[in-house]
């Protein structure tokens, strides 16, 4: 059927006939969950959705494949898909035979991890960084009260020491980066423990 499907047109709408991905009951789940957790985290739940498609088949995707396989409208996935790549993190390859632009995204959590980090930091961290930033160094700060100042320099501390710390963590490889949050989690509970002893 797969070597097949592409010869044969679709009566409705004359393009190639897409037999769609076999999604299993816990392929469905996840998928599902992560739109979900992507509308909370302010991203669209169908952007969600392909990328968690993308990361669980492993390999290529055509738009035509993850409509029928999603049951999305076609511009629904073609914005979508702009949006990922937008992200970075999605990217557009080519398939011998096929002129269909396919679409894959990593399989490495820890680059997914690091690509979404970046990308926050670049649309929301570093904006509000700049802001920050211009408000301390404002002459117009004298008018704040004392209180209203301070409060200001300590959000922007706050900010670019969490930034910082963020931007080293993600400078180490995987397997450094797993033994320091394991250390960071054992002197976590030692102080935790030191306190209620």
């Amino acid at each position: 059927m797969s070597n097949f499907r592409y010869f044969c047109l679709d009566r409705n709408n004359g393009r190639p006939y897409i037999d769609p991905m076999k999604l299993t009951p816990v392929s469905e789940r996840f998928i599902l969950h992560w739109g979900e957790m992507g509308s909370r985290w302010g991203v669209n739940r169908t952007v969600a959705q392909i990328h968690a498609l993308l990361f669980l088949a492993g390999k290529p995707m055509a738009a035509d494949e993850i409509v029928e396989t999603l049951a999305v409208a076609r511009s629904n996935v073609s914005n979508s898909l702009k949006e990922l790549q937008a992200w970075r993190l999605v990217r557009v390859v080519h398939a011998i035979g096929d002129r269909r632009d396919h679409f894959e995204t990593s399989t490495d959590i820890w680059e997914l991890f690091r690509l979404i980090v970046e990308g926050r930091r670049q649309r929301e961290i570093d904006p509000t960084l700049t802001v920050l930033r211009d408000c301390l160094m404002s002459p117009e700060l004298e008018q704040e009260s004392k209180e209203s100042a301070q409060r200001i320099r300590e959000t922007f501390a706050f900010i670019e020491t969490l930034t910082t710390w963020a931007d080293e963590m993600l400078r180490l490889k995987p397997e450094t980066l797993m033994k320091a949050l394991g250390i960071g989690a054992r002197i976590s509970r030692t102080v935790r423990r030191t306190k209620t002893s």
